[in-house]
């Protein structure tokens, strides 16, 4: 099936990917935009797989103050480059991620960071399993896929801190 040029831009301006992802992804979904989001999304997770085990010592400190200046975080998110970690794509996960724990609070990054004793929900207070705070369709795992996609490199959630006033 031949795709159109206008339709690959659309993707790729939706989803980040390079254009002969989106153009194959296009064509694997026979034109359909939803599709091809889909196919591009699994890809994403099977390029973080492929790269989960590379060690990640650059990055950057990320702070988020929400206005009226009584809420706030930081976040440490790293990545394998420092050339990465200064990209706009990066910059603005760790921009999303700090606002993502001031919005949610969650307490652990992962499940496996909960005690043995933790009854909550690992959905409400691990900040990977959460709803991602711009689009509740994904969780925030499914943005850090999509940005180790569009980057080929690890990315990691190593620590966060959010403050409020009067807790």
């Amino acid at each position: 099936m031949r795709v159109d040029v206008e339709a690959v831009k659309a993707l790729r301006a939706l989803t980040g990917a390079g254009v002969m992802e989106c153009k194959r992804a296009l064509e694997e979904a026979g034109g359909d935009m939803e599709k091809a989001q889909a196919i591009l999304r699994a890809r994403g997770a099977v390029s973080a797989a492929k790269v989960a085990h590379r060690e990640t010592r650059q990055g950057v400190v990320e702070a988020y103050i929400h206005s009226g200046g009584r809420i706030g975080a930081l976040v440490e998110v790293n990545c394998e480059t420092d050339f990465v970690a200064r990209t706009a794509v990066f910059q603005g996960l760790a921009h999303d991620l700090a606002m993502q724990v001031v919005a949610m609070a969650p307490k652990y990054i992962s499940p496996e960071e909960m005690p043995p004793g933790e009854t909550a929900p690992p959905a409400e207070v691990c900040l990977l399993q959460q709803p991602f705070v711009k689009d509740p369709t994904r969780t925030v795992r499914d943005r850090i896929n999509e940005v180790i996609a569009q980057t080929g490199e690890n990315i990691r959630v190593r620590r966060f801190a959010r403050f409020a006033l009067g807790e």
